[in-house]
């Protein structure tokens, strides 16, 4: 449980948290962007990760709600889901389960951080203005829908 409680505060209950702080701003503002960073876990479940992918699904649901509740607002809120991007991180993984990883990805390799950072930041410009509540896939072909 207290596994489970750390996964749940850090991944879903700060996003909440600072959504919560921003969007009082921005409302102020009348203008904003928010991009939440989910992961296709949250979409498609990861083995012996449920907690991780269950706290994905919620950042999800929560940038779909809130879209929703701010859409009639300036403020855009989003998020992208993006599959396994080569980081620092998969130094501590095996090389088997790098492999599984990769394995899921049709394109045959991993995101990189540029990518990433590369939605993000349209996400948050001012082209950005029909979009919100959205979730962008940053998978490679692994989550089609």
């Amino acid at each position: 449980m207290d596994d489970w409680r750390q996964v749940m505060d850090v991944n879903i209950n700060g996003v909440f948290l600072y959504c919560r702080e921003v969007v009082a701003q921005m409302r102020k503002q009348g203008y904003g962007r928010i991009v939440n960073i989910a992961s296709v876990a949250g979409k498609d479940g990861n083995p012996n990760a449920s907690a991780y992918s269950a706290s994905k699904a919620a950042v999800i649901g929560l940038t779909k709600s809130l879209g929703k509740e701010l859409a009639d607002t300036g403020i855009r809120i989003n998020c992208v889901t993006p599959a396994a991007v080569k980081t620092a991180i998969f130094d501590q993984m095996t090389p088997e389960h790098i492999a599984f990883m990769l394995s899921k990805i049709p394109m045959g390799r991993f995101g990189t951080v540029e990518e990433v950072a590369a939605m993000v930041g349209w996400l948050c410009t001012e082209d950005c203005s029909f979009s919100t509540g959205a979730v962008f896939d940053l998978s490679g072909g692994r989550s089609t829908y």
